[in-house]
């Protein structure tokens, strides 16, 4: 190293620190949405012959997309305005 070249810059840990948390979230919303989704498919796939209990599976299923796109909506939002330039 010479003495003409000027060292790395430091990460900034804040934006480090936001950037992790907010992969943590995203993850805690696939979680959520899996969760949702699967309880959807049990009950669709072991209940066949209640109506009702149908009907609410095909709703946890498509509640448990819904959280994985709002997760990954929210996400990418952060995302972009944490590493805007400027």
């Amino acid at each position: 190293m010479n003495i003409t070249d000027e060292p790395a810059p430091k990460p900034d840990l804040n934006l480090v620190r936001t950037d992790l948390a907010n992969e943590r979230t995203l993850l805690a919303y696939g979680r959520t949405g899996l969760m949702v989704s699967g309880t959807g498919v049990t009950l669709i796939k072991f209940f066949a012959d209640e109506e009702i209990l149908q009907v609410i599976g095909w709703a946890f299923l498509g509640l448990g997309l819904l959280v994985g796109a709002v997760g990954l909506l929210r996400f990418a939002s952060l995302h972009a305005r944490l590493h805007r330039d400027g």
